[in-house]
C-alpha cells in the first residue's frame, strides 16, 4: 500500500493580488488529507472518501482503459471532477494507469469539508504525487487558482508565494510570532461567493493594481519580521483597508465585529471561511456570543 498525504493552507497577506504577482504570506496547517493507494486485480479504480469523522461521504468506481477513465456507474459532481482529475493525469503522465491492475483508493480528511482549507488542493497534489506530475500543471488544467494552496500542500513551513510571468516562486520564511499566542483562526461558516469583489479587482486599471502590489508587498514583508502584536494590527487594518477599496466591499470587521476590541482579517476569498483575529485576552467568549463557534487558536492550526 501507498500513503500520501498533503497539508491544508491559509493565505494570511495577498488575497486577490496574488494573481497579478502580489508576494504573498501563506502557511500550511496541521490539518490535510491522505490518499491511500491499494493494488487490486481488477481493471478499475474503486474510490471511497472519509470525512474527519471517518464517515463515508462518496463512494465510486472507475473503469480503466488505456485513453482516459469512465464513470459507468454514476454521474454526479463528485464523480465527474474525480474523472477530469484522473484524465488529466493521464494527460500529463501517458504511462500512468497503465498496468492491467486496478486500485482501491481511500482518501481522509482531518478537518471538515467546510472550513475551506483545501479539500480540492491537498487531493491534487496528493493525485500529482501518485501520477508522477507537476501539482501545479495539474491544477491549472482542472480547478484553476493561484497555485499558493499547492505551494502550502507541499510545505512544512510558512512560504511566501509569488507569481511571475505565471511561474510560482516559492520561498520558506520563518515566521513565528512571538505574539502568536494571541491569534486566533475563526470559522465564519459560510462559503462566499467572491465574483463581486473579484470583479471589483479586476476592473482596476494596471496602474492602481501596480501601487497596491507594492503595497501589500511591503506589508507581508513587514508582517513576517514584526515582533509586536501593535505592529501586526495596524498591518492588517492597512490590509484590509487596501483590499476593501480596490474590491469596493466592506472589511468583515465592519460587517460582522465592529465592537471587537481587537484586529481582524479576512484570508482568502472575502466573507467565507476563516478570519484571523488578534486580541491579548482569549476572544473565544465573544466570538460565541457572535454565533461563531468554531475558534482555533493560532498553535492548533498552524504547522
Amino acid at each position: 500500500m501507498q500513503k500520501f498525504y498533503s497539508h491544508g493552507k491559509l493565505l494570511l497577506t495577498g488575497e486577490y493580488v496574488v494573481l497579478d504577482g502580489a508576494v504573498s504570506l501563506a502557511i500550511p496547517t496541521k490539518y490535510g488529507q491522505s490518499l491511500n493507494l491499494e493494488l487490486i486485480e481488477k481493471p478499475v479504480i474503486i474510490w471511497e472518501s472519509f470525512d474527519e469523522k471517518g464517515n463515508l461521504w462518496f463512494k465510486g468506481e472507475f473503469e480503466i482503459n488505456n485513453k482516459k477513465l469512465l464513470n459507468p456507474f454514476q454521474s454526479n459532481d463528485v464523480s465527474e471532477r474525480i474523472t477530469q482529475i484522473l484524465n488529466t493525469c493521464k494527460q500529463l503522465n501517458p504511462k500512468f494507469l497503465n498496468s492491467k491492475n486496478g486500485y482501491k483508493i481511500t482518501t481522509s480528511l482531518d478537518f471538515p469539508k467546510n472550513w475551506g482549507l483545501g479539500t480540492s488542493s491537498t487531493l491534487i497534489n496528493n493525485m500529482a504525487q501518485w501520477a508522477n506530475v507537476d501539482a501545479f500543471k495539474l491544477l491549472e488544467l482542472t480547478f484553476g487558482g493561484s497555485g499558493y494552496d499547492i505551494a502550502c500542500a507541499q510545505s512544512e513551513h510558512p512560504i511566501t508565494y509569488q507569481l511571475e510571468n505565471k511561474t510560482p516562486l516559492v520561498n520558506q520564511v520563518t515566521f513565528k510570532p512571538s505574539f502568536k499566542d494571541y491569534l486566533y483562526f475563526v470559522h465564519l461558516n459560510k462559503k462566499q461567493n467572491s465574483r463581486e469583489g473579484i470583479a471589483h479587482y479586476k476592473a482596476q486599471n494596471k496602474d492602481s493594481i501596480q501601487k497596491v502590489i507594492s503595497d501589500i508587498n511591503s506589508i507581508t514583508s513587514k508582517m513576517i519580521t514584526c515582533n509586536s502584536l501593535e505592529e501586526f494590527d495596524a498591518l492588517i487594518i492597512k490590509h484590509e483597508s487596501i483590499i476593501a477599496n480596490i474590491t469596493k466591499q466592506r472589511t468583515v470587521k465592519e460587517l460582522l465585529f465592529n465592537d471587537f476590541s481587537g484586529s481582524v482579517k479576512s484570508l482568502g476569498a472575502w466573507g467565507g471561511d476563516f478570519v484571523l483575529a488578534s486580541l491579548k485576552n482569549n476572544p473565544t467568549n465573544y466570538f460565541k456570543n457572535k454565533g461563531f463557534h468554531t475558534i482555533i487558536p493560532y498553535s492548533e492550526m498552524v504547522l
